[in-house]
């Protein structure tokens, strides 16, 4: 038996639901869930991924048996619609659509009226009565038809407005212009015949082809169209920056059509159960009178709002569904809830009315703002809709930045007057030069030039452009449009639909009506996204207020959370920000890094002098004097992190970086020490090396230098001798970089051992008061293949991941810049290992370095501080594999506390590795989630969390 291929949708029956996205797509499962509840839904079918899936497989051929399943579903969708599809006196139209199982809004292709020939249009017209209605429906399936199947399925790359759809669009505004048309709605039927017979003759001159005249052909074109849609340029793109594997392929939904152009009695929809961008329990939407779908998302006329309380001041004179329309209003209203209560989450809805009627086109779970992911998730929770373990899994700790995206400073933007206003589409505000194609975008962004991205609407081809820009401005469309729904799930700051700016990207140039300005490329401007203001120059920004609610939710997810959170933080103004941020101490303190920024002039200069010292008394010599200025910025750091354990890790960059290249620097320096320019030049030479990052660094700067060991251990723990007897809870854990050898760590100990007694002795403290913590960071593939030796002497294991992924891979992070971006287009490695942790390599080595370490010391604490830490993948492998914590830059801890909470509620191991005490605090269970049976299709019950330890936010002053 052949496999299946295609599921039917419609009459209130589906072969499918809502948990078969994977199999349906997320557009194709949600039709069948909505047929069974019920909904009107236009019958139609799902061609599945599995089709696409196997098409590409076979070098663009269908699947064996599908064709056959197609057939015979069409014939099952022309008795429930009591039409035929190709028929010429009761034709069926039907429309093709992608459905990736994820949802990617605008990135694959769409294809309406398709069926409509020179044989089945005079049976329309007799049909509807309604000959306009039947040419515009004509000349947009020969203008969608012309340029998804016939030009980009091809592969046929056209230049920058050169694209037979540009071509076709010129032809109908001056069409337009010819007949003193101001919108399409106002082109008479004649005038749509003519236009689409110029059409026709179009293609065949720019095409080199005929437009298809037989609906089969159109019908098998359209399903193989948006098959390979799926490798788009635009696709593929987009699944680049959301990180959506290539294998998943895209379902094709084959729809009957029904039409919002029959009149001033049918209109077409996008709306959302929510206000997507704050997250406001208001239905939110947008909607276009005589016109079809891709009118809206388009941005090619401005819609009107679906009701009245969602009207805002650009479109508060347009006149609502809610009024012209009450008792369809009333029944989409009706929907939306029933959809809401249903799916438990917010949905992005396409509605079209036919004369009159009702449908439905399609329901997704919506994209949203940061904001208003965590305004839902924390009142869908009070109005018990979902549990607090799904509440936490609402938010992608990547939006997370969102809410502390930068505002523009309300002292400066009340002084400033916007130069033209537009609807606010994305939230936070952007500041950068104007550029006017994607490609700029994209160039400015490789230079290090902050840019704004200004269209006269975007499309999907833009997408690469969109996210290298700072921010978005459109003079078109509505907050449906393809520019609001891509910058909502971005977070990006986006202002649509400023009517009064007029874009000439020939020239580069954006008047702005009722004035004399005029925006130029390269011009500075400042967006507000969150009221939709355009400003001329750069305003300065603030951070975003904390946000109670915020707090909330991270509180809410602490209490699944199992894993700890440190930061990466090396100065006391980092670390507060960090523990403000609900850090759990410090996971890497780096001394080097003292020797820059603000205040670092004396103790560089100290540090650069015992770097060209001869000998062992002139390098003591300069480290006694560097001694203070050490002891203070690690008293400072501990005293910020009170309670909280803070790990300090050794000098570790090769010395040579330090040494100054200035020749006055240099002068300075020999005439310090007492010695010539020449002879100072010769010591700086003789630190040359031609390995660096594998050469003098790390451990055997101490192995070399032992008192630079001293030095540093006295500077860790006389600072915190001196808080516990001030009645301060500090909290030092040393960890050695670079080490290989087991040998290394001993060597080190005995130096750090000996201080360590005389610290004791010179404060009077017992060592209970002041415990010794000595670690190593574990960056070398041999230090993971003899990790068990290493846990035999370490009280802690911290993964350097930076350097371990490249010593695993062999790459110089410092040079990936020439070859990773080829790696990542030709999809040799899947992402930049540098900032996602490869599971496949790297991770492995963090697997056996864990085994073996817990093998010896079964409740070893295990960390990462490389910057993988942050990010939240990886943050799910540290939970998986039995990470104590993860430590990651400040403004990355929420992220990191999320993405654990997530790990932990998700189940995402199954069998736990013991984990280490995060700070050491007594284990408790987690709470179990009060998940509700998944019963109803795409509402998911949470997992049951890990049972292991519980960390809550820290608290100032409070013993962890």
């Amino acid at each position: 038996m052949a496999d299946k291929f295609v599921y039917l949708f419609g009459g209130g029956k589906a072969d499918g639901n809502g948990d078969m996205k994977n199999l349906l797509g997320g557009k194709g499962a949600n039709l069948a869930e909505m047929c069974l509840l019920g909904i009107p839904v236009p019958a139609g079918f799902t061609v599945t991924t599995e089709a696409c899936t196997s098409y590409f497989d076979n070098r663009g051929k269908f699947p064996p048996g599908m064709e056959a399943q197609v057939k015979a579903a069409l014939a099952r969708t022309e008795s429930i619609m009591g039409k035929k599809y190709g028929n010429p006196d009761n034709p069926l139209l039907v429309s093709c659509r992608s459905g990736a199982r994820k949802s990617m809004p605008g990135m694959m292709d769409t294809v309406l009226n398709v069926g409509l020939s020179t044989a089945t249009i005079p049976g329309m017209i007799k049909k509807t009565n309604n000959p306009r209605f039947v040419w515009d429906s004509y000349r947009r399936l020969i203008m969608m038809y012309a340029d998804v199947v016939m030009e980009k399925a091809e592969g046929m790359e056209a230049a920058e407005g050169k694209g037979i759809r540009k071509i076709m669009d010129d032809t109908l505004d001056s069409f337009k212009k010819q007949r003193g048309a101001k919108s399409d709605t106002d082109l008479k039927a004649d005038d749509l015949k003519l236009l689409a017979e110029e059409f026709k003759k179009l293609v065949q001159k720019h095409l080199g082809k005929a437009f298809p005249d037989d609906p089969m052909a159109q019908l098998w074109g359209g399903i193989a169209a948006v098959f390979k849609s799926w490798n788009g340029k635009k696709a593929v793109s987009y699944r680049r920056i959301e990180g959506i594997p290539d294998d998943w392929g895209t379902a094709v939904n084959v729809q009957s059509m029904v039409f919002g152009n029959m009149g001033d009695d049918s209109a077409t929809g996008v709306a959302f159960t929510r206000d997507p961008a704050t997250g406001d329990n208001k239905f939110y939407g947008e909607w276009l009178i005589n016109a079809q779908g891709e009118d809206v998302v388009a941005g090619i006329r401005t819609p009107s709002p679906i009701n009245d309380s969602t009207k805002n001041e650009q479109n508060k004179h347009l006149k609502s569904m809610e009024e012209a329309m009450p008792a369809v209003y009333k029944g989409l209203d009706a929907i939306r809830n029933k959809l809401e209560k249903h799916f438990t989450d917010m949905l992005d809805i396409e509605f079209t009315i036919q004369e009159g009627k009702l449908w439905m086109l399609q329901c997704r779970v919506g994209k949203r703002t940061g904001t208003a992911a965590l305004n839902m998730a924390m009142d869908m929770l009070s109005e018990k809709l979902i549990d607090k373990a799904t509440a936490v899994q609402r938010l992608d700790p990547k939006q997370l930045d969102e809410l502390l995206h930068p505002i523009i400073d309300p002292k400066a933007e009340t002084g400033a007057s916007p130069v033209v206003k537009g609807l606010p589409a994305g939230p936070g505000a952007a500041s950068g030069k104007l550029v006017f194609t994607a490609d700029e975008a994209v160039a400015s962004a490789k230079a290090g030039v902050k840019c704004i991205l200004i269209r006269e609407e975007t499309n999907p081809e833009d997408v690469e452009g969109m996210r290298a820009a700072q921010g978005i401005l459109t003079a078109r469309g509505g907050m449906t449009s393809h520019a609001a729904l891509v910058a909502r799930g971005w977070g990006k700051c986006c202002i649509v639909g400023a009517g009064a700016l007029h874009v000439d990207a020939a020239s580069r140039t954006a008047k702005i009506s009722g004035s004399d300005i005029v925006l130029k490329a390269g011009d500075t401007v400042t967006l507000n996204g969150t009221r939709g203001h355009v400003y001329q120059g750069s305003l300065p920004m603030v951070s975003a207020s904390e946000n109670p609610r915020f707090q909330k939710f991270m509180v809410m997810a602490d209490s699944f959370r199992t894993m700890g959170v440190r930061t990466n933080a090396d100065t006391p103004e980092d670390a507060k920000k960090a523990r403000d941020f609900g850090a759990e101490g410090i996971g890497l303190f780096r001394f080097e890094h003292m020797f820059y920024g603000e205040g670092a002039d004396r103790p560089l200069f100290l540090l650069r002098r015992m770097i060209v010292s001869k000998n062992e008394a002139e390098r003591r010599k300069a480290l006694e004097e560097l001694s203070p200025f050490m002891k203070d910025d690690v008293k400072k750091t501990m005293e910020v992190m009170d309670g909280l354990p803070v790990t300090f890790r050794f000098l570790d960059p090769p010395l040579h970086e330090f040494v100054p290249n200035r020749a006055d620097e240099r002068q300075r320096l020999a005439a310090d020490l007492g010695i010539s320019a020449d002879e100072f030049n010769k010591r700086a030479e003789g630190l040359h090396e031609s390995n660096p990052m594998m050469g003098h660094r790390g451990v055997r700067l101490g192995i070399s230098y032992p008192e630079m060991t001293e030095v540093q251990t006295q500077a860790i723990l006389e600072a915190a001798a001196e808080l516990i007897q001030a009645g301060r809870n500090a909290k030092p854990e040393i960890m050695i970089p670079v080490t290989s050898s087991k040998t290394e760590i001993d060597d080190q100990k005995k130096i750090i051992e000996k201080v360590y007694e005389k610290v004791l002795a010179k404060f009077a403290l017992p060592k209970g008061k002041l415990p010794l913590v000595v670690g190593t960071m574990i960056e070398i593939p041999r230090a993971c293949v003899t990790a068990d030796k290493f846990a035999s002497v370490c009280e802690f294991f911290s993964f350097g991941t930076n350097d371990l992924t490249q010593m695993g891979f062999g790459f110089s992070r410092d040079d990936i810049g020439s070859f990773l971006p080829h790696y990542l287009d030709k999809k040799i490695l899947p992402a930049d290992p540098f900032q996602t942790i490869d599971q496949e390599g790297v991770g492995e080595l963090v697997k056996m370095a864990i085994t073996k370490g817990r093998s010896v010391k079964p409740h070893l604490k295990v960390g990462i501080c490389g910057e993988q830490g942050g990010d939240p993948e990886s943050v799910k492998f540290c939970y998986k594999v039995g990470l104590s914590y993860v430590s990651c830059s400040p403004f990355r801890v929420p992220l990191a506390r999320l993405a654990a909470a997530q790990a932990a509620i998700s189940g995402a191991e199954k069998k736990a590795p013991a984990r280490a005490a995060k700070a050491s605090k007594p284990s408790k269970p987690a709470p179990k989630a009060k998940a509700k049976a998944a019963k109803k299709p795409a509402k998911k019950a949470a997992k049951k969390p890990a049972a292991h330890k519980v960390s809550k936010p820290a608290k100032k002053g409070k013993k962890k």
